[in-house]
């Protein structure tokens, strides 16, 4: 099991803001081994309980409410991530299990008694977590993403563009999934994430882009969208 406990601020910047201070950021921080020359991709396969309880207390603004997907990297890959996160004011709690491609497709179909196979506590607490509150599948939510490390103080700055999302398949591995923007093209989510502190060089280029908070999450964007289209 991998735990990460950071904050996390998100905005929403233009996509020439996000080109050119990518390449700011590459002078002084690393970049992600994936990035490769355009970004790397994530999908993630959100779950919810029946009546949504994730997606209207993150509406409401409830101080402790929690995210729980299943991510992948590449539908080809043989295994997937299993997380939950958890936010309490300004703190992030982010725990993962990798869990085969063929424990993922269980759970996909909302069997959740692989989690019992694995010996870390978190999956044993996943389950009756999951059971208890009949969580199944709602949206899969994938995008493109760019992203820039100072070891320092583990802050992660990332830029995720391409966003794009589907309710009418949960095949998290299909390559051929239909899928839906959920921003405008030209929009971009940047996401901050550290602990503790900011370093100051670090502070000073997120001061310089011209952008504006957002409290919404992906999911939440998603799930948004297909309210209003079912309206």
């Amino acid at each position: 099991m991998h735990t990460v406990l950071r904050e996390e601020k998100k905005f929403l910047i233009g996509i020439h803001e996000f080109i050119s201070k990518s390449h700011q950021l590459r002078q002084v921080l690393l970049q992600d081994e994936h990035n490769g020359t355009h970004g790397y991709m994530i999908r993630s396969l959100y779950f919810d309980t029946p009546f949504d309880r994730d997606f209207f207390e993150k509406q409401a603004g409830t101080e402790v409410r929690r995210k729980i997907r299943l991510r992948i990297y590449d539908p080809k890959q043989d295994f997937a991530m299993l997380e939950m996160k958890q936010k309490q004011g300004t703190q992030q709690l982010k725990r993962s299990l990798r869990v085969s491609r063929a424990d993922a497709e269980k759970l996909i179909r909302c069997d959740f008694s692989p989690l019992l196979m694995y010996r870390e506590p978190f999956a044993a607490e996943m389950y009756g977590f999951l059971q208890m509150h009949c969580y199944r599948p709602k949206t899969i939510v994938q995008y493109t993403r760019k992203a820039f490390i100072a070891k320092e103080n583990k802050i992660r700055i990332t830029f995720d563009h391409r966003i794009v999302a589907t309710e009418s398949s949960f095949d998290l591995f299909s390559e051929n999934l239909n899928m839906d923007p959920i921003l405008d093209p030209y929009d971009v989510v940047m996401e901050v994430k550290f602990n503790g502190f900011l370093l100051s060089y670090v502070q000073q280029i997120i001061n310089s882009i011209d952008k504006s908070e957002l409290s919404v999450s992906k999911y939440a964007l998603a799930r948004q969208n297909a309210y209003q289209t079912h309206i």
